[in-house]
């Protein structure tokens, strides 16, 4: 079951302001990826469900972070059903975080009180998904709402939380755009951990490009 609640997810999600996210088949590349990221600050991951047998790297990652990582919050991305939501859960995911809204992704999530962040792209979908307790919403894909939409939901909305994935990147106007509109925190994916620090296995690089992106975001905060 889950290592952290709900509650200090968010609370992670908003000190840090950024959930670094990834996925790899080889769990010896994840763990090195996970450990980069743990040393350059971060203390939020999102492992991305999209390779057979992710949740076999997924229950080999957690232990690793649990016995090695203190403080690390593990969570899953990419979840598409309600079936693979408890298969996660089960494995110790602390957080869930879909493309789309589901309700029955809700509905599981909420009955073991772990924090679920769906993606939406409408202000209805993002007012359903709060009725139903998301805390914070995943706007996704968000190279195509930008932080022109951020700001405008947040004129009817201010309570809102809002965490962009895709289109995030760790150039200094592109965060700033984002900050600037009000997001709670930034999903980034391969613009912060990208092909070539994989290939290379340059795990140095990443912690520090991890470390830079985190005071960056402080600094515009």
């Amino acid at each position: 079951m889950a290592q952290y609640t709900r509650l200090q997810v968010v609370q992670q999600m908003e000190e840090s302001g950024m959930v670094p996210l990834f996925y790899h088949q080889d769990i010896d590349v994840a763990k090195a990826v996970l450990k980069a990221c743990y040393d350059g600050g971060a203390r939020l991951m999102e492992f991305t469900s999209r390779g057979d047998f992710a949740i076999e790297i997924f229950n080999q990652l957690i232990k690793y972070a649990i016995a090695e990582l203190p403080g690390m919050i593990l969570g899953v991305g990419s979840v598409t059903d309600a079936a693979a939501a408890s298969q996660y859960m089960l494995s110790g995911a602390n957080f869930i975080v879909t493309p789309v809204f589901r309700e029955d992704i809700a509905v599981v999530c909420n009955r073991r009180k772990v924090l679920w962040s769906p993606g939406c792209g409408s202000l209805t979908e993002i007012a359903k998904a709060e009725e139903m307790g998301c805390e914070v919403v995943k706007l996704f894909p968000g190279s195509t709402y930008g932080p022109g939409f951020v700001k405008a939901i947040k004129g009817p909305q201010p309570w809102t939380s809002i965490m962009p994935t895709g289109g995030v990147s760790t150039d200094e106007a592109n965060l700033k755009g984002w900050f600037d509109a009000g997001v709670t925190c930034v999903g980034m994916g391969s613009q912060l951990i990208s092909k070539d620090i994989l290939a290379n296995k340059a795990y140095d690089t990443l912690t520090v490009n991890v470390k830079d992106a985190l005071a960056l975001i402080k600094q515009l905060r």
